[in-house]
């Protein structure tokens, strides 16, 4: 009876074991089921397209920028990534890659070992394919039906995929911490070289990164870096992959992380690459900049953009004080090609991202005046043509400020030299016959040569524009000089040369076009006027050991200070001020300035061989008195006689009538405009 009880009781208990087991096997079969019907399908892997990060490049091919989103990554085939990282990772990663079919048994089941131990998920063995499904379809966290899942899937991509295309695929996807996805991406962060190149040391660093990227980050903890690193180099011993003699080789080596602007910035020359993105963005939207793989080549030349930084940030904190100035900005350009060459638009750009360069509208002050002179030199004036320097006054519409109605300009100095040629006037910008000139070529005149030139800003039409009251750029303006270094023929300014997708179709290439604004002669005639501002006048702080041209630039209230100069290959355009429009001390034009671009233009020009401008053809040189702007006799004083150029057709034909005392010295607003065109309405005494 009892025995019959016990085996009722074996049956019953039986039975419900066969049935509990038979309710979790439809269990797990359903859960099973369900997370394979979810599955993503693997097939997608052969058209996934992952970000990747678009990559600028200088003039000579050297990395500048990688513009991306929330991924920093750069695409490479297995065979552009170095066998001493491939060995490294497989080591350390997945020992038995070439051997398993997506999932490592023996490893899953140490790991479950280890996790019963520590009653939590705490050790993974997932496998290099295990890994790449996780990073492709499925989260992060840990949950034994993710398990399963990236199980499923590892299978099936094994299945579908040879070994090098899961592995290729991995490297280029796997994070390496900084935002660093990729080992290209990660190679050039933490090395500054592509992955071809990393050898035993850095691969081994490199790898031991993959468990915690920003924990072991030599940047941020350069002991426990070296500590993944030591173990890295351990396995590959314990494997015979190397000998131990080989490993303490690679791990006394000596590694150096590139901690430079690209650290403090993001990238090299940030206010150029703010400047292209700009247009990148616009022309091809923010999803393809920053994710859609493309390569820019620039026209930003490194080796100058280097010089120009370290310049601005030098003058700036050297001379900022003396003069009270917070601010600089520089810009050059290859006038015969419109190649930006190199660009600095503030500072700091970490403080301010406002491009004075392309963004900031200033008062260029006398740094316009080449333009007033430029329209002189079309309407068949000389440079040897004499023009009053003496106080005149002139009728302006009243104003609460000016309620007389009466506008009385002044030199810098507050003096004035009574009669001058047009040469001395500009090479020591003077005031008073820049306006006069103006008056006498014509508003309209002056502002169709600036249109012509490059000037795309507002131009105010009234005599204050000969002062330079109007706000332009420094990118314009620069770009405007570059007329005259390139005998009169416009370029527009360019800072890409092309752009290419990531599967190598271009997509532009920039077309260099050259248009004649001016004639060569008019041009040539006014690079010799500005000759002697270097030679002679305001720019004298400047001069170059070659030939060169250029202009200062102030404004009467001292808020901005401009130097521009150029030889025929480089034209450059530096401008000194503050951003609240505080008033500086001194003539920083004068001081700063020249000095400021002559230090570029010595570094930019070391390397270029010296080239002479196009001379003036149809102009002779003649003795005049300048008193008269008449030909000189031995009645007129040393001092007072010049030998000056005159178109051929405007030779002064008579002899000096002042000194022979036919006639007095013009009087006040009196012009003598000898053998030139006089305005209309204007009545010579």
């Amino acid at each position: 009876m009892v025995k019959r009880r016990k085996i009722v009781q074996f049956n019953i208990t039986g039975k419900i074991l066969v049935l509990i087991f038979l309710m979790f096997s439809a269990l797990v079969c359903g859960v099973l089921l369900y997370i394979t019907t979810n599955l993503p399908d693997v097939d997608k892997i052969a058209t996934y397209v992952p970000d990747e990060s678009t990559i600028l490049y200088s003039i000579h091919g050297k990395e500048i920028a990688r513009l991306h989103g929330e991924e920093n990554r750069q695409l490479v085939p297995l065979s552009q990534i170095s066998p001493y990282l491939v060995e490294c990772v497989l080591t350390t990663e997945d020992a038995k890659f070439f051997e398993h079919h997506g999932v490592d048994f023996l490893g899953i089941g140490r790991a479950v070992l280890k996790n019963l131990s520590r009653g939590r998920l705490a050790q993974g063995a997932s496998t290099i394919t295990q890994q790449l499904a996780r990073s492709l379809f499925l989260t992060r966290k840990r949950t034994f039906a993710r398990k399963i899942a990236e199980a499923i899937l590892a299978f099936e991509i094994e299945r579908k995929y040879t070994k090098e295309e899961i592995l290729e695929l991995y490297l280029n996807n796997v994070y390496w911490g900084h935002n660093a996805y990729g080992i290209e991406s990660a190679s050039r962060l933490y090395f500054g070289k592509p992955a071809k190149d990393l050898d035993l040391a850095e691969s081994a660093l490199l790898t031991g990164l993959l468990e915690g990227p920003e924990l072991y980050s030599p940047y941020k903890n350069i002991a426990r870096a070296k500590a993944k690193q030591a173990y890295v180099l351990s396995r590959l011993v314990d494997t015979n992959r190397i000998s131990q003699a080989t490993a303490d080789e690679a791990y006394n080596q000596e590694l150096t992380f590139p901690r430079t602007r690209l650290a403090r910035f993001g990238h090299i020359a940030p206010y150029f690459v703010s400047y292209v993105l700009s247009y990148l963005t616009e022309k091809y939207g923010e999803e393809k900049v920053y994710g859609g793989g493309l390569k820019v080549y620039t026209t930003l030349d490194l080796e100058l953009q280097d010089a120009a930084d370290e310049i601005v940030t030098k003058y700036v904190s050297e001379e900022g004080g003396k003069y009270n100035f917070t601010q600089a900005a520089l810009v050059a350009i290859d006038p015969r090609t419109g190649y930006i060459k190199a660009m600095v638009g503030g500072t700091d750009f970490g403080d301010s991202k406002f491009n004075r360069v392309t963004q900031s509208k200033r008062q260029p002050g006398s740094s316009f005046k080449p333009f007033v002179y430029t329209a002189a030199m079309e309407k068949g004036y000389s440079p040897g043509t004499i023009i009053m320097d003496r106080i005149a006054t002139w009728e302006v519409p009243t104003t609460e400020w000016n309620p007389k109605g009466k506008w009385i300009p002044q030199n810098f100095n507050r003096k004035t030299s009574g009669p001058v040629t047009l040469r001395h006037a500009l090479e020591m910008s003077l005031n008073i016959p820049a306006i006069k000139l103006l008056e006498k070529v014509g508003i309209s005149s002056v502002i169709d040569v600036a249109r012509r030139m490059g000037i795309r800003s507002h131009l105010d039409r009234n005599l204050a524009l000969a002062l330079g009251v109007s706000d332009v750029t420094l990118k314009e303006m620069t770009s405007a000089y570059g007329v005259l270094a390139n005998s009169g023929i416009r370029v527009e300014p360019a800072g890409i040369i092309k752009v290419v997708d990531r599967r190598g179709k271009t997509l532009e290439r920039h077309q260099i076009e050259g248009k004649r604004v001016l004639k060569p002669n008019i041009a040539a005639a006014m690079v010799d006027l500005m000759k002697g501002v270097l030679l002679r006048g305001t720019g004298v702080r400047g001069r170059l050991n070659r030939e060169a041209a250029a202009k200062t630039g102030t404004t009467e209230d001292y808020k901005d200070a401009w130097f521009i100069g150029f030889v025929p290959q480089l034209v450059c355009g530096v401008w000194v001020g503050n951003d609240d429009n505080t008033v500086m001390k001194g003539i920083a034009e004068v001081a700063v300035c020249p000095r400021m671009w002559k230090s570029f233009m010595k570094v930019a020009l070391k390397d270029i061989p010296t080239k002479k401008f196009p001379r003036p053809k149809g102009q002779v040189s003649v003795k005049i008195c300048i008193d008269s702007g008449q030909l000189a006799t031995n009645m007129c004083p040393a001092n007072r006689v010049r030998y000056e150029k005159f178109w051929k057709n405007r030779v002064p034909n008579e002899n000096c009538q002042v000194h022979l005392g036919i006639i007095e010295e013009a009087g006040d607003h009196e012009e003598i405009f000898i053998n030139e065109p006089p305005p209309e309405g204007y009545l010579i005494r």
